[in-house]
């Protein structure tokens, strides 16, 4: 810094009968700074003479002190000075309250997309003989990410009150149970891929006839003779990794079916919904612990999002035909026709815009019909899409056909299950 002393050179050091040294006729930079001809010598030892500054020199260096960007012996003089001086100590006070406001807070939590970064720049320089599918990336971080946050937990944090929320016929519901009772919910419904890869199945015996994700999950928490504990983490880890494994080394998989009971996704949607699953519960876990926990990256991110866009059109044409949509006599198009459309703007990371078809899953979204706008964050989306934020309380910004955007809304919060 421009005000921290200089050490003098050696073309500027006094003789020892104090006189000046050659190209040195005005005097040592240590001199015009007013230290004493006995403090050339550095402070590199215990016998180094302290420094002897004036009180301008001692001021000057009061942001360097704050910043901790002075050498040891200016630092030495510095804060010996402010023992003696209370303008100099309350300026120093007020530095280093200014230099904490500078610095933002750090989180022991590692920035989500450090682990993707770090893998690509890896497999940049040596490809994978098997490389884990595009589709079943994002499942594969947010599993590494949950398993990371729960590798340091003790008793108490696994039998930490949780409460899972969802939507169902409109109506927020919530379920309680335990950190260890999310993650036995995570590993029953993973089960559903595992079985459709014809890998074991975690419930075994006890699997319900019915596979759906609530069934599933009361089969397992009525089997347990006792609440789930610290002890289902491995099971759930081995099983996530084993279904990583077993797409990466089955090619053609992605349009496998796998069943959720009532429904069917294609293997690749289902390991992305998997991956959102995971997030969304990862997120519940730390709120408990009270511990932070950020959104996927970008691009995984992106990938949830558009999957919910894409299975928006099939759902309001479920909620239509049980009377919780409204009615669309007046609109009907022959298939893959343009119709109506609402245009969903998702900002932030994972963004992007999609026309939402509102009259039948068989029609195409049009601009030339667009009929409203709803803007919202990518990350504020998807804790829509898993009933975690009211529906109607979701969007940052909204216009056009207000029927429309309430039908979207709740389309999107319906999504949501156990």
């Amino acid at each position: 810094m421009s005000g921290r002393p200089r050490e003098p050179h050696q073309d500027g050091v006094r003789t020892h009968d104090g006189r000046p040294g050659p190209h040195d006729g005005h005097g040592t930079a240590g001199e015009r700074h007013g230290r004493t001809a006995t403090d050339t010598h550095p402070a590199n030892g215990p016998d180094a003479t302290p420094l002897v500054l004036e009180h301008h020199v001692l001021k000057s260096l009061l942001g360097a002190w704050a910043l901790a960007a002075c050498g040891p012996a200016e630092a030495e003089a510095v804060e010996e000075h402010l023992g003696a001086c209370g303008p100099c100590a309350d300026e120093a006070l007020r530095l280093r309250e200014a230099v904490g406001l500078l610095r933002r807070p750090e989180t022991l939590d590692l920035d989500p997309g450090l682990r993707a970064r770090v893998l690509g720049t890896c497999l940049k320089r040596r490809p994978p003989r098997i490389p884990v599918p595009e589709w079943a990336a994002a499942y594969d971080a947010e599993t590494a990410r949950l398993d990371a946050l729960l590798q340091d937990f003790g008793d108490s944090e696994w039998h930490a009150p949780v409460r899972l929320r969802w939507y169902e016929a409109d109506t927020a519901s919530t379920r309680r149970t335990t950190v260890a009772g999310v993650i036995a919910h995570l590993m029953t419904v993973d089960g559903l891929v595992a079985v459709a890869l014809g890998l074991d199945d975690p419930l075994g015996d006890v699997a319900p006839a019915r596979p759906t994700p609530w069934d599933r999950t009361e089969a397992y928490w009525r089997a347990a003779h006792s609440p789930p504990t610290r002890s289902v983490r491995t099971p759930w880890r081995e099983q996530s990794h084993d279904l990583v494994r077993t797409v990466s080394f089955t090619s053609g998989t992605g349009r496998l079916p796998v069943s959720y009971g009532d429904w069917e996704l294609p293997l690749r949607d289902a390991m992305l919904d998997r991956a959102f699953e995971c997030w969304v519960h990862a997120e519940d876990i730390a709120e408990a612990v009270d511990y932070p926990y950020e959104p996927p990256t970008g691009r995984h991110l992106h990938g949830i999002v558009e999957l919910a866009a894409r299975m928006l059109p099939a759902v309001l044409e479920h909620r239509r035909l049980h009377g919780l949509a409204s009615p669309v006599e007046r609109h009907l198009v022959p298939a893959g026709a343009p119709g109506r459309s609402l245009r969903l703007e998702i900002e932030g990371s994972g963004g992007g815009e999609w026309l939402i078809p509102l009259d039948s899953p068989a029609a195409t979204g049009s601009e030339e019909h667009e009929v409203a706008h709803v803007a919202l964050d990518g990350a504020e989306f998807c804790r829509l899409a898993a009933g975690h934020v009211p529906p109607m309380e979701a969007a940052a910004g909204q216009e056009g056909d207000r029927e429309a955007i309430r039908d979207v809304l709740l389309a999107a919060a319906s999504m949501s299950r156990l």
